[in-house]
């Protein structure tokens, strides 16, 4: 599956910085909000920074670039007025060795400009300060990933339990300290969960969110719409590929002179409800000061999930999109039925029935069957529920060590990154145990030759295919017989890798003595000599078509 997604790194509020006793910086200008955040340190000596300044920074200088005569003209005005133009978010002046204090103009023209001055004392070094600012990043950064974590987490378990659509919107609610509301096809609220956030005004203007594509772990900015952040089966909404250009979403909100946040969320719910080809699929925007997001679900049935917080936090999105990727699943199984035709097969199989039985509620035609394993263990549900969407179905079965998914023959699947995968050949129900065991195999050897994903049964015809099948069988059969299945196993892989004992141990998840030592027993129980090619062909082609 793709790589797991992860809130932006959080900016470091100025007080928080201003606070640090071992760097003793004292603001002396501009003004003292407490909402003053700052995205990294920069430092520059040069008289207008405006071409190296991204936005956001703590500008730091020593006043090497100042000019004698600086004082007696507009030289302070016109570098704040550059400063502020670029978007820095405050300046730092250090003291020593130009500089004995801060200019006064100096001082002024961040009045003037409304830039936060930070006096820098001799002892503190500007890498001493830079470095201060990316440890308050990491704190707040580990500090958001923990809630994001902890969020899936509970996301997931409440999506198992006896009323799961309400069970995630009551979760997503909490977490995000707001409402959260479940819009059905034709608009109508069909569930929510928490309270809705009290606005800063009774009413808002409604404002169309501007169009602009999103990554699976960024937070869309206020007023914009998003690619989706989430994998969905087939014919739903997909990862993003690339970001567009400001104002290239389609569809308006609704206008009106003033409405309500629940009307508002409402109205940013119809700019992403499916009606074409280029209507967004998220979009945020904010109402009387409460920040609002909408999520097409990946459904295909005009399904919305609307959020509303009073305020948004760099893992908000990441969350959102969590639970937006479970509903898509759950109302799915809502709208079509499937989910309900999931539990009728699977009850009447503990009932006895026999899987050809009931294979017609599942869906017409053969099946593939899937091993997949996380190139980092262990798996979660979500990422399990994630890959079964990424491959088209939502028959999952979450084992301790592999994933099994069963898939429509049609669906043809591809790598996904973060997984190794072992596909069966099409199967009728009857034939699903051997499926199961031939994406088993198929997948240990994915594993030995470190392949993203390996087919069972793709090749030319041989030979052995010109025989009769029933004789070949026999002979393998009678072959074969004094070996054990852990034996004929071990023997099998280890003849597919060409006889390399670490591969085959790592195939087998076994030590490579283990492996030798079971060789060495075949070789005993088959009487034979295993360093015979002649030997080993003819105990390939048995074993092949034992596997039939």
């Amino acid at each position: 599956m793709p790589e797991p997604a992860v809130p932006p790194t959080p900016p470091v509020p100025l007080s928080a910085l201003l606070a640090r006793e071992d760097l003793a910086l004292r603001q002396i200008a501009g003004p003292t909000d407490a909402d003053t955040v700052i995205h990294w340190a920069h430092t520059s000596e040069m008289a207008d920074p405006y071409p190296y300044l991204l936005g956001g920074e703590l500008l730091l200088t020593a006043g090497v670039h100042i000019p004698e005569a600086a004082g007696s003209g507009t030289y302070f005005d016109d570098y704040v007025a550059r400063i502020v133009a670029a978007g820095g978010a405050a300046l730092g002046f250090g003291l020593a060795p130009v500089h004995d204090t801060v200019p006064r103009a100096l001082v002024a023209a961040c009045e003037a400009y409304e830039l936060p001055l930070l006096e820098v004392p001799p002892q503190t070094t500007f890498s001493g300060v830079a470095r201060a600012v990316w440890q308050l990043m990491a704190r707040a950064r580990l500090a958001e990933l923990r809630r994001v974590t902890e969020a899936q987490q509970s996301l997931a378990a409440a999506a198992s339990r006896p009323d799961p659509v309400r069970a995630v919107l009551r979760q997503l609610a909490q977490r995000v300290g707001g409402w959260a509301v479940l819009y059905g096809p034709e608009g109508a609220e069909v569930a929510s969960a928490g309270r809705v956030p009290k606005g800063a005004g009774s009413g808002v203007a409604g404002r169309a969110p501007e169009g602009t594509a999103s990554g699976p772990a960024a937070r869309a900015p206020e007023g914009t719409a998003s690619r989706p952040t989430a994998q969905a089966p087939e014919g739903t909404a997909s990862r993003p590929t690339a970001q567009a250009p400001e104002g290239t979403a389609s569809g308006t909100a609704a206008r009106a002179p003033e409405k309500t946040v629940s009307g508002a969320l409402a109205g940013l719910a119809e700019v992403v409800r499916p009606s074409g080809p280029g209507t967004p699929t998220s979009a945020a925007d904010t109402a009387s000061g409460v920040h609002l997001a909408a999520y097409a679900l990946g459904a295909g049935q005009g399904f919305v999930l609307g959020v509303a917080a009073p305020q948004r936090d760099p893992g908000d999105h990441t969350i959102a999109s969590v639970a937006a990727v479970l509903l898509s699943l759950l109302t799915g199984e809502h709208q079509s039925g499937s989910g309900a035709a999931r539990s009728s097969a699977l009850v009447r199989l503990l009932l006895g029935a026999e899987p050809q039985a009931v294979a017609p509620l599942l869906g017409a035609g053969d099946w593939l069957v899937v091993h997949a394993l996380p190139d980092i263990p262990p798996c979660d549900p979500v990422a399990a529920s994630a890959l079964g969407a990424a491959l088209g179905s939502p028959l999952v079965d979450l084992a301790r060590d592999v994933v099994r998914v069963l898939v429509p023959a049609d669906r043809e699947p591809s790598p996904q990154s973060g997984w190794t995968l072992g596909v069966s050949a099409a199967a009728a129900a009857p034939d699903w145990p051997a499926a199961d065991a031939q994406a088993a195999r198929a997948l240990s050897r994915a594993k030995a030759t470190r392949t993203p994903l390996l087919r069972h049964g793709t090749h030319r015809p041989a030979l052995t295919d010109l025989l009769s099948p029933d004789e070949a069988e026999a002979h393998a059969r009678t072959l074969l017989a004094p070996l054990t299945t852990p034996l004929s196993e071990t023997l099998r892989t280890w003849l597919s890798l060409h006889g390399s004992w670490d591969r085959t141990a790592v195939a087998l998840s076994v030590h490579r003595n283990t492996v030798r030592q079971r060789i060495a027993r075949c070789a005993a129980l088959l009487g034979t000599d295993l360093d015979d090619p002649d030997v080993r062909m003819e105990l390939w082609f048995a074993l092949r078509h034992i596997e039939r």
